[in-house]
């Protein structure tokens, strides 16, 4: 773990795998110590806000380092979201036929994973999803659409997500849902949260 300086209230941890990064996060999330604002994970980083009125940069660089990561579990620790998804994707066969698994075993493999967010980013209530098997990990698109509709079910590398609004993006999309991912009007407004697992079900 690498720790840098981020202005005056933050600290920036830096990982070698996303693995780690999920590992550190489970701890950190469930002991924060006073002053202590926010914990934001990423791809292979997680960023801590503070308040340097209330704590030290040290003593927030002495608690990223005293904790010890939480183990990785499949079935993931947070509050478990279910999602109705309607498989019906642009890019559902193309997807079967990368992956040999068809295009009941592609829905098969998506809606009998547990997945866990692992970080959010991209838009306002887009989480990316890890935990679903190898068998579905599929490249980005080589030309991504100008616009995907909101709701999109998508699978690119070993993530998989819904957008919660239309945007350009080259994710391969499977499926659909009506779910709300953002609501200003919900507390939290996101959906789906670093830690929240996701169980995806069939229409």
């Amino acid at each position: 773990m690498r720790l840098l300086d981020v202005g005056d209230g933050a600290v920036l941890a830096e990982f070698d795998t996303l693995d780690a990064v999920l590992g550190l996060f489970g701890a950190l999330d469930g002991t924060r110590p006073p002053g202590v604002d926010d914990v934001v994970p990423a791809a292979r980083t997680i960023l801590v806000r503070f308040d340097p009125r209330v704590t030290t940069r040290d003593e927030v660089r002495s608690w990223l380092r005293g904790t010890r990561p939480a183990a990785v579990t499949a079935d993931g620790q947070g509050d478990t979201v279910h999602i109705d998804v309607r498989y019906d994707g642009p890019d559902l066969e193309e997807v079967g036929a990368v992956t040999g698994l068809g295009v009941d075993g592609v829905v098969a493999a998506h809606t009998g994973a547990v997945w866990t967010v692992a970080f959010a980013g991209f838009a306002p209530g887009f989480g990316y999803l890890v935990g679903g098997p190898e068998s579905l990990h599929v490249p980005r698109r080589s030309t991504p659409r100008t616009a995907v509709p909101p709701g999109s079910v998508g699978l690119a590398g070993e993530f998989s997500g819904i957008y919660p609004r239309s945007s350009p993006g080259g994710w391969q999309l499977i499926g659909s849902t009506d779910v709300a991912l953002w609501d200003t009007d919900r507390d939290p407004p996101a959906l789906l949260r670093p830690g929240v697992t996701v169980r995806f079900r069939a229409l």
